[in-house]
Formats: C-alpha cells, sequence, structure tokens
C-alpha cells in the first residue's frame, strides 16, 4: 500500500512536472511571436510612442487557425510556434485569460476579438462549436455589402467590449467588400491598479530629455518602496537597467528598461531582447529598496495587421486565390480582408484618473538606490503566471 501510494505521488509530480514545462515552452513561443510582432511595429518609427498587444493579436490569430487548412494553416502556425489544436496550448491560454478576468482584484484588462463573416456563409458545425468555446472570441455576421451598417456594428462591438475607452475603432467605412470576406478584430485595454500606488501629492512636473535631446517638463511620479531591480550588460557590451513595478495582486508586472549611458537610444536597447534575454533578466534580477521615479503616461495605437503578418510569413489569409479556411466553410471561399489592432494604456499615480493640476513638494530623500525613467524607455507587461506579453511598447514623449 506504501508503495503504490509513492508511486502515485511520483506519476502526480512527474504531471506537475511535465504540464509545467508544457506551459513554459508555449510561454516562451509566445514571447518570441511578441518580439518578433513589436521589432515589425518600430521599423521606421524612431520618434514615435508605441504600444501592441501581442496576447491580443494571439489570439486572433488563434481563431483563424482554428478554422485554416493547407499552407494557410502552417504559415500562421510556424509564426506563432504552435497549434490551437494542441489542449496543452488551449489550456495555457485558458489558463492566461482565466487569471485576469474572472476576479476582480487583477487589474482591469479589456481583451477582445472576433471575426467578423459575411451572413450568406454557411459556417462548418465543427467551426461555430469551436468558436463558441474560445477565449473572450466572438463571431457576428454581417452584411459586407453595406460597408457603412458593418463600420457601424463593428465600433458598436468594440465600444462594448472596450468598456467604451477604445471609440470611433473603424474611423472611416469600409470599402465595398465581396461577399465573401472575414474582418479580424483585436482591442486590449488596460488601466493600471499598482500594488504599491505612487503618492499624489508627490507628483512633480520634472525634466525628461526626448531623443532628439530637446528637454520637457513632465508630470512625474514618485515613490520609495522594494523593488525587483537588475543591472544587465549584453555580449556586445551594452548596459541597461531594468526595474519590475508589480500591479495589484502581482498578476501583472511593468518592466521598464532604459539604457545605462543617459546619451544612448532606446533603439540600442530594442535589438537585444529575445525570449531568452528576457527569462534571464527576470531570473537575475534582485528585491531592493528604491526611490522610483516614472512619469505619467497614455499611448493608443491603431496598426493595420497585414502589412506587419505579411512580413512575419503570414501572406496567404490575405490572398483570395490562397487562401484556405475550409474549416470555417466547405462551400464557400474565404480570405481576410481586414486585420486591426488597437491598443492602449494609461499608468497613473494609483489607477484611477488624477487631477490636471499638481502640487510641488519637496522629496524626503532617503539612502535608497534611484530609479528614475526621465528620458525614452521600452515597457512590458507581463502576466506573472504564464509569463505572457500582454503589452509591449515604448515611450519617447509622455506628451505626446
Amino acid at each position: 500500500m506504501c508503495s503504490l501510494s509513492i508511486l502515485n505521488l511520483l506519476l502526480h509530480l512527474l504531471f506537475i512536472m511535465r504540464r509545467s514545462c508544457a506551459f513554459q515552452d508555449i510561454s516562451q513561443l509566445n514571447t518570441e511571436f511578441a518580439l518578433n510582432l513589436y521589432q515589425k511595429f518600430t521599423e521606421g518609427e524612431e520618434y514615435r510612442n508605441i504600444i501592441v498587444s501581442p496576447a491580443g493579436v494571439t489570439v486572433a490569430l488563434g481563431l483563424l487557425q482554428l478554422g485554416a487548412k493547407g499552407d494557410t494553416f502552417t504559415q500562421l502556425k510556424n509564426a506563432l510556434g504552435y497549434t490551437v489544436h494542441d489542449a496543452r496550448v488551449q489550456h495555457f491560454l485558458r489558463t492566461m485569460y482565466g487569471d485576469l478576468t474572472n476576479s476582480t482584484h487583477t487589474p482591469a484588462v479589456q481583451l477582445a476579438c472576433g471575426l467578423f463573416v459575411e451572413s450568406s456563409i454557411k459556417l462548418s458545425p465543427q467551426f461555430s462549436e469551436d468558436i463558441a468555446a474560445w477565449i473572450n472570441g466572438s463571431l457576428q455576421r454581417v452584411d459586407f455589402s453595406n460597408p457603412n451598417e458593418t463600420a457601424t456594428l463593428i465600433n458598436k462591438w468594440v465600444g462594448t467590449k472596450s468598456r467604451g475607452e477604445i471609440k470611433d475603432f473603424m474611423s472611416r467605412p469600409m470599402a465595398s467588400l465581396s461577399l465573401t470576406q472575414i474582418a479580424v478584430i483585436s482591442t486590449m485595454y488596460f488601466k493600471s491598479t499598482w500594488q504599491n500606488p505612487f503618492s499624489l501629492a508627490e507628483t512633480q512636473h520634472l525634466s525628461f530629455t526626448k531623443a532628439d535631446g530637446s528637454v520637457i517638463k513632465v508630470p512625474m511620479m514618485y515613490q520609495t518602496s522594494e523593488v525587483n531591480y537588475g543591472q544587465i550588460k549584453t555580449g556586445s557590451n551594452q548596459r541597461f537597467i531594468v526595474v519590475e513595478l508589480s500591479y495589484l495582486k502581482c498578476a501583472v508586472s511593468m518592466f521598464i528598461i532604459i539604457p545605462s549611458e543617459r546619451k544612448k537610444n532606446i533603439s540600442s536597447i530594442e535589438p537585444h531582447i529575445t525570449a531568452q534575454t528576457l527569462s534571464t533578466w527576470t531570473n537575475s534580477m534582485r528585491r531592493m529598496k528604491m526611490e522610483v521615479f516614472l512619469p505619467k503616461f497614455k499611448v493608443q495605437n491603431k496598426f493595420n495587421l497585414k502589412t506587419v503578418l505579411t512580413t512575419l510569413g503570414i501572406i496567404d489569409l490575405f490572398n483570395p486565390s490562397k487562401a484556405d479556411f475550409r474549416g470555417i466553410s466547405e462551400h464557400d471561399k474565404l480570405f481576410v480582408s481586414e486585420a486591426i489592432h488597437e491598443a492602449k494604456i494609461e499608468v497613473t499615480e494609483d489607477g484611477t484618473e488624477a487631477a490636471a493640476a499638481t502640487a510641488m513638494v519637496l522629496l524626503k530623500r532617503s539612502r535608497a538606490l534611484v530609479f528614475k525613467a526621465d528620458r525614452p524607455f521600452f515597457f512590458l507587461l507581463r502576466h506573472s503566471n504564464t509569463g505572457t506579453i500582454l503589452f509591449m511598447g515604448r515611450v519617447m514623449d509622455p506628451l505626446e
């Protein structure tokens, strides 16, 4: 009996270890896709604030992968690094979004993704069943021959999913579309609630040096607290500083990265950020008391994903003669005509709207180390349990 109990315990531990390894593997693949995606968004955008939600894009592509076949499926699989038909992947994604959306105490993460399909198309029963079970997935029947009505429907859907935070998603009506097309929509909204809130009374207008050398005054938040901190040196002798700030219940953390040398541009950091380096950073950071200066900022971007995804090898799904979505419908030749992504983030003292005017106060200095994001910085928001990157971006001008 004792031997049997020990065997059961060992088998249980082996199952847990395998599940943990599967989570790590999928998380690594998710991170690699996120970084590849981000690099494409930053090309030719040296001085622009940027934010993208890799998690939002990943789920949208997962929806398509459910119904893709042939080369279209292969291209999606190669870009993402996995197939959503894998039960481990489905468990990973459900865990990630379940952790974020099932508790009122976690940060407000509003992820929405959906497919808008021409109403005359007969869908595969299996695809309809799969899409109904997908995380935060939504399939909407629309009349693409009426672009104004379709644009209004999409705007209403996005507004509802983002609690009214993302408005006029389709700022202009879509061009006249054929009856065999699909629109893929993905939005993500996040409003921070810090584990250790910044004090509104200690926010001051301090200097921020932009990439072109000009200096502006920005509302700079301040706190003294224990944070995870690391000084990183790459193989090419690039040096930078990483600080991790946690949100409520530590479900999500923000990593803020700046070059150690003030004259180094943020673009010198971005090529060195890989899935492996992120893992190394998180394992090498130390807990210590620090003075943290971080500007308040609000960034919102909207992108046409078609250009970016084609550079990642996802080509056929936009081609009416090559797209293969027989898993969605056996009777209609479908292709993706629209792929749009919008992301928005707002960082304030405590996660609520703060007053426009702030008092100038003298700060009580401590002997703690100082981290001061008073120049362009890179940031990412990472889901602590699964390691998934919810947002990543950079702030070149907090007032922009």
